[in-house]
């Protein structure tokens, strides 16, 4: 699942490369792409047709595109959830390198000379300079709508690139990320003690802080020397804040390098992987030496997926006596 730095890779690439133009054209080529436009894909092309694209917004995982105001239009955004191999690829007259982007060989050009027609390809927006922008998704769990805006509790900018104080209706519930100037992060610790969770599961919630998924919450941990199912409410504020500061300095490296990559579905929207992975400290290193103490990294199970500890730096919490 693409998490906080793969998404702001690719909504700094809509903002260098899309932003001020108009889409002229809609295709939407797998209904199910748009499911959560609940009016349709009719009215999900309609209500995009003629629409200038003003600002590209990131909050967490969640990434959207302000549209344009106007008589007869909506206060509303295009918002894009990446799910687990979604990509956002801008299609411009340079030639797209085909295994760069997850294409397959012997792909057949479409459209302006340069363009790769990609098999998973979902739904394209057309561009009033001959450009357009792909939806690729090859897993479908992801998805495009175009819903209404509302204005944020706290008055500030909806998200990282916004300026106006508003979010999709859909992103209402979710909390502002730790990349976020207008994160309240006393009030974050805070919460965090409050839970009756483990400290994983507290960083993991997408309602208490968004934008961490497993792969960084498992190296934020291991860089605050914290075991994942220490209990929260035994947590002192010290360490939250340091888990806290853990989980933006690796999401700020990552961030710097592109994100995470490990196959061709976590591209930027020029196609480009990021190289983050080969600066994983335990994530997926199981049975490999932990770079601060040579302890053997240990994988366990954790709601179907895995954590990754070194059993030294991270010694697991003991029970409480009863």
């Amino acid at each position: 699942m693409p998490e906080l730095p793969e998404v702001e890779t690719v909504r700094d690439g809509l903002a260098r490369h899309v932003l001020g133009r108009t889409v002229v054209d809609v295709d939407v080529r797998r209904d199910y792409s748009v499911r959560r436009h609940e009016a349709g894909p009719l009215d999900f092309a309609a209500r995009l047709t003629g629409r200038r694209l003003e600002a590209a917004v990131r909050r967490g995982k969640f990434l959207w595109l302000l549209l344009d105001e106007g008589a007869g239009r909506g206060d509303d955004a295009l918002l894009a959830h990446l799910g687990m191999s979604g990509q956002l690829l801008v299609r411009g007259a340079h030639v797209v390198d085909a295994r760069a982007s997850g294409v397959t060989e012997g792909a057949v050009p479409s459209g302006p000379v340069g363009w790769v027609e990609h098999p998973h390809l979902r739904v394209r927006l057309v561009l009033d300079d001959g450009s357009a922008l792909d939806f690729v998704d090859q897993r479908t769990f992801g998805h495009l709508s175009v819903p209404d805006l509302v204005t944020t509790p706290d008055g500030a900018p909806g998200g990282w690139g916004a300026a106006r104080d508003v979010v999709p209706l859909p992103v209402a519930h979710i909390a502002r990320d730790l990349l976020d100037p207008a994160l309240d992060r006393r009030a974050v610790v805070a919460a965090m003690r409050a839970r009756r969770t483990e400290v994983k599961r507290a960083l993991l919630d997408q309602t208490l802080v968004s934008g961490v998924g497993n792969i960084y919450a498992d190296e934020a941990l291991w860089r605050a020397r914290l075991h994942g199912t220490r209990p929260t409410a035994a947590l002192r504020a010290t360490d939250a804040e340091r888990l806290l500061d853990a989980a933006t300095e690796v999401m700020t490296e990552a961030l710097e390098q592109g994100g995470t990559s490990f196959d061709a579905l976590y591209v930027d929207v020029n196609g480009a992987s990021g190289y983050f992975d080969r600066s994983l400290a335990v994530y997926g290193q199981d049975g490999r030496p932990c770079r601060r103490c040579g302890t053997l990294v240990r994988r366990d199970a954790f709601a179907n997926r895995s954590s990754y500890t070194c059993p030294r730096c991270q010694p697991r919490p003991r029970p409480r006596r009863a």
